[in-house]
């Protein structure tokens, strides 16, 4: 009695499963894209490591993308089923198909070089995140805390980058002085512009109340849009300006962004005259430093 056969349709030009399964061809070529691959990580992970050569990795990083892109490409077009594509059908199958599995089964063709590619790509794409890792050590430490914490402290006066004391009565009505902590002249963190302006024309309300004795102000200089040092100051408008993108704010008003692309306020540091007349603060800023993106989290 014949047994039910199942109804098959093949796409022409596709090879079938069989010969997509054992291509010694295809295999060799995937392996030989992964190599390349796996030696342009390897290659660029070297170069990185001694001091890095902009050229030799591009070419390097291009051979490493390139080889892993061909070898999935090939394993996807010379591997992975195109057809035949077939009806449903009713089982027992054919003595001949019955006979091919067996015969896969025994030999374990294929699963030997499943195992291989699969290595092969794992290497592949381990030599090239292992060199990606470099690029992101070098970008150094988080910041951290180190952005809320400066090294304004209760009581340090106000000084200029030779560490000289800043007096109050020294300083004009609309004049600007760059200033640091006392003991950490040129601080990146701690620098400030110090502005004296007509004690009139400050309205501070809240905790700031108290901030700006006699007119005088003191914003922390690093811009939070970039970093860049704001270091212009524009008296007829009481505005500082950042040279780098052209941030404005409003010393009058908080030190709020007037125009640009920065869209945080300048923190203000709280100030008080001492018993001798020197500018001091009143403690560490209240808010973090520098751009917006430093301190996200």
């Amino acid at each position: 009695m014949n047994e039910p056969h199942a109804s098959r349709t093949e796409e022409p030009g596709l090879p079938s499963d069989a010969a997509s399964r054992n291509d010694p061809g295809g295999t060799a070529a995937i392996l030989i894209g992964f190599l390349f691959s796996f030696l342009g990580g390897l290659g660029l992970t070297i170069v990185y490591a001694l001091g890095g050569q902009p050229q030799a990795e591009g070419v390097l990083l291009a051979v490493g993308l390139f080889g892993l892109g061909f070898g999935l490409v090939t394993w996807a077009h010379r591997l992975m089923p195109h057809g035949p594509f077939e009806e449903p059908r009713e089982l027992p199958t054919s003595e001949a198909e019955r006979e091919a599995f067996e015969r896969d089964l025994e030999q374990g063709g294929v699963i030997g070089r499943r195992k291989i590619l699969i290595g092969g790509l794992v290497a592949a794409a381990g030599s090239l995140a292992i060199a990606a890792l470099f690029p992101i050590r070098s970008l150094g430490p988080s910041p951290g805390k180190s952005l809320v914490r400066t090294p304004w402290r209760r009581g340090k006066r106000l000084v200029t980058d030779a560490n000289v004391p800043i007096r109050a009565a020294d300083v004009p009505v609309e004049g600007l002085v760059t200033a640091f902590p006392e003991g950490s002249p040129g601080s990146a963190d701690g620098q400030i512009v110090l502005i004296r302006v007509e004690p009139g024309l400050l309205q501070p309300t809240g905790e700031r109340a108290t901030w700006s004795p006699e007119g005088f102000i003191a914003y922390s200089k690093v811009c939070t849009h970039a970093g860049c040092p704001v270091g212009l100051y524009q008296a007829e408008t009481h505005q500082l300006l950042c040279p780098c993108h052209q941030s404005a704010f409003d010393v009058l008003n908080e030190a709020k962004v007037v125009f640009g692309p920065a869209f945080r306020a300048l923190p203000q540091l709280p100030l008080v005259i001492d018993a001798e007349g020197f500018l001091a603060a009143q403690s560490d800023f209240h808010e973090p430093i520098g751009p917006s993106f430093w301190n996200r989290g």
